[in-house]
């Protein structure tokens, strides 16, 4: 833990807007792309949601990990908890829609 603080001090690692779009875009998308079952056809725009809905996922679950003092910004369990509450949201959404 204090190596993880001491690098996020020193190099200034945190997670910004980008880091949470991608990781829930990409968690989103391939939660639509990869789940098992049949789509509807080609519907860009549930894509599209599925990858929403995952960006929001990963940023609420920093924000209140950091709001409840599980991890400080930039800590490695922000991450984990940002990848596994988008995919974890990506998949429901895609068991719903599909």
């Amino acid at each position: 833990m204090v190596i993880i603080d001491l690098m996020t001090l020193l190099m200034g690692v945190t997670m910004g807007f980008l880091a949470f779009l991608v990781i829930g875009g990409v968690s989103g998308a391939s939660a639509w792309i990869f789940y098992p079952g049949r789509s509807s056809g080609s519907k860009p725009v549930k894509l599209l949601f599925a990858g929403f809905l995952g960006f929001i996922a990963a940023a609420a679950s920093a924000y209140l990990g950091q709001y409840a003092g599980f991890f400080q910004s930039g800590q490695m369990l922000e991450w984990l908890s940002a990848i596994f509450a988008s995919c974890l949201v990506g998949c429901i959404f895609t068991a719903i829609a599909k």
